[in-house]
């Protein structure tokens, strides 16, 4: 009898195996650049697959990490699928004749603030001149987030001074090297609040209104199979829903992706809380056809583009639900 339970049980095992086997080769597998590392900012990523909302479209989601540059180059030459970019990185792909798309807005607001000691008297954009303001570098995100601040308080760069610190925002403000400082609306401003400092946030989202991360896939998949974007669209949009809707699940999801992701960490659940400011929407998914004029605009005028491009072919809403 116990052999014949053990050949039964057996039996068993290769039947699920080969249903397993069968269920994965009828998945489509892409993969997804998320730029930079694993970070609970990610968590509807995370969710969409852990909640298998990914694989009921039929995909099999891989996702890596990797500098917006590689990915954006790689997305346009057509050996990567998709990747996750901010909206200044499509323009001047597209500027350079890099055939890429953006097909999702993720972040409806620009995640870029500048932060100040409360001494600094720093309540509007035009309080900052005469600032020395410490950021990473005169390149990527916080830089153009920074220079469209400026240019709403109508000032230019040349009315501030900009000190590369590298990502050591957080370092210098603490230790009294840097009392402006510009960095990420999810990180610098939660990490200082959460230390007690008393702190003055301008948040570039509040000033002028800027394509941001989102979805960006090559001409070429677009046209040739856009059923494939259609799906990854739905399914990333139903892990943003779950984030927003119970982010307490989603944390707990994020602990499988991020390595070191503490059980219960207030300012990393912070974090994932202010990044959900950032994705709200009444339509989520959705590019403001204004946000990327205002961000050419942005371009422009610091000289990264050297003329205005077609911005119908740079975004598309087509595959929004």
């Amino acid at each position: 009898m116990k052999k014949l339970f053990s050949f039964a049980l057996l039996i068993l095992l290769v039947a699920l195996t080969a249903c397993e086997g069968k269920s994965d080769r009828s998945l489509t597998r892409v993969r997804l650049s998320l730029g930079y590392v694993p970070n609970i900012q990610f968590a509807p990523i995370y969710s969409a697959i852990a909640n298998g909302h990914f694989a009921a479209e039929g995909l099999e989601v891989e996702i890596g990490h990797m500098d917006e540059n590689q990915a954006v180059a790689l997305v346009g030459s057509g050996d990567l699928e998709f990747a996750i970019v901010s909206g200044e990185q499509v323009l001047l792909a597209r500027a350079q004749g890099l055939p890429v798309v953006y097909v999702m807005a993720w972040y409806q607001r620009y995640p870029v603030s500048v932060v100040a000691t409360s001494s600094e008297d720093i309540d509007s954009p035009d309080d900052l001149r005469g600032k020395i303001i410490g950021l990473p570098g005169l390149y990527g995100a916080t830089y153009i987030g920074l220079r469209a601040l400026l240019y709403a308080g109508g000032l230019t760069e040349a009315d501030v001074t900009l000190e590369s610190i590298g990502y050591t925002q957080v370092e210098a403000f603490v230790s009294g090297r840097n009392s402006v400082i510009c960095g990420y609306t999810t990180n610098e401003p939660v990490q200082l609040r959460a230390r007690g400092y008393q702190i003055t946030e301008l948040r570039v989202s509040d000033y002028v209104h800027l394509a941001s991360n989102g979805l960006l896939v090559s001409e070429t998949t677009l046209r040739e199979n856009p059923e494939l974007v259609r799906r990854m669209v739905r399914g990333l949009l139903k892990g943003l829903q779950d984030v927003m809707a119970d982010p307490e699940s989603a944390y707990r999801i994020a602990r499988d992706f991020v390595e070191g992701l503490a059980e219960d960490d207030p300012i990393q659940m912070q974090v994932l809380l202010t990044s959900i400011e950032l994705w709200r929407a009444e339509r989520l998914g959705y590019s403001d056809p204004q946000a990327w004029q205002n961000m050419q605009e942005t371009l422009l005028q610091m000289g990264l583009l050297s003329a205005p491009l077609d911005l119908s072919k740079a975004f598309t809403n087509e595959f929004v639900p």
